[in-house]
């Protein structure tokens, strides 16, 4: 069985954060169109937040730290 890297699995997210900014708009109108674009910027924030995390794993736990902070809050 492959180890597990965490580093890779960021990678697969940054990869998969760009695929949703890339995705064509299907031919929906009105309500469906707006529930396609909410849906398409919730996957896009879930799949950035976990690309920008910095992964670990401690004690066989995978951690993910996100820093939530404004960027002027930044160290």
């Amino acid at each position: 069985m492959a180890t597990f890297d965490p580093s890779e699995m960021i990678a697969r997210f940054k990869d998969r954060a760009s695929a949703v900014k890339r995705r064509p708009l299907p031919p929906v109108a009105g309500e469906e169109r707006q529930m396609f674009l909410t849906q398409a910027q919730m996957d896009f924030q879930d799949f950035a937040m976990i690309g920008d995390s910095q992964a670990t794993i401690e004690d066989g736990f995978l951690v993910l730290r996100v820093d939530l902070r404004p960027p002027d809050a930044k160290a």
